[in-house]
């Protein structure tokens, strides 16, 4: 009788957002449940986080990119090998909400990401007043600009830990898994494009 597969499917998936959504602070709550004072990302930041995808051990190779108007012409760099990716919008600042809007149909409108699913991060939802899931869904028109792939829009606080664990749950269920050199070859690539990791 054969023994089960312990191997660890990976898959590798973006975080991205304007800057001030929340996305370090929910890629460390997620991963060390642990309130964290964070500034803003230059660079990026990558951490590993286990879960599953139809009983099977998967790892996300999370990366969260800068989301500065300085760092954003370079996310293209970032897509290569690319599963999916989360988008974090602060549900709190309704004035940037337009320019978090234009941002992600930019990302989808890329060649390299066509396809891959997308769930977005509605975050800050212990802020009182701040805009819901069908507000987000509503505004952002979300049937129509992810009509090519699919998506999700969770709940979500990267303050209090709530929604986190279940949207990347939902990310795990749609990403398509990838090969173990994932991370090596993105490295490598980033490497030659003179990319560095680094927090200010």
């Amino acid at each position: 009788m054969g023994q089960k597969s312990s191997r660890i499917f990976e898959a590798r998936v973006l975080l991205l957002g304007l800057d001030s959504a929340g996305k370090s602070t929910t890629l460390y709550k997620l991963k060390y449940d642990q309130p964290f004072s964070t500034v803003p990302t230059i660079g990026f930041n990558v951490e590993m986080i286990d879960t599953k995808k139809n009983r099977r051990k998967l790892a996300l190779t999370v990366w969260d990119i800068g989301g500065q108007k300085s760092m954003r012409p370079h996310w293209k760099n970032f897509y290569q090998d690319t599963a999916g990716f989360i988008f974090v919008v602060d549900c709190s600042d309704r004035e940037r909400l337009n320019e978090a809007r234009k941002e992600l149909e930019r990302i989808l409108r890329s060649e390299q990401l066509r396809g891959l699913p997308v769930v977005i991060f509605a975050n800050k939802q212990d802020i009182p007043g701040s805009m819901t899931v069908g507000d987000i869904t509503e505004k952002f028109n979300m049937a129509k600009i992810c009509s090519d792939r699919d998506w999700y829009v969770q709940y979500c606080s990267s303050s209090t830990g709530a929604g986190l664990e279940e949207g990347f749950r939902k990310m795990a269920h749609l990403v398509k898994l990838s090969s173990a050199d994932t991370v090596k070859n993105t490295v490598k690539y980033l490497s030659s494009k003179s990319i560095k990791p680094f927090k200010s």
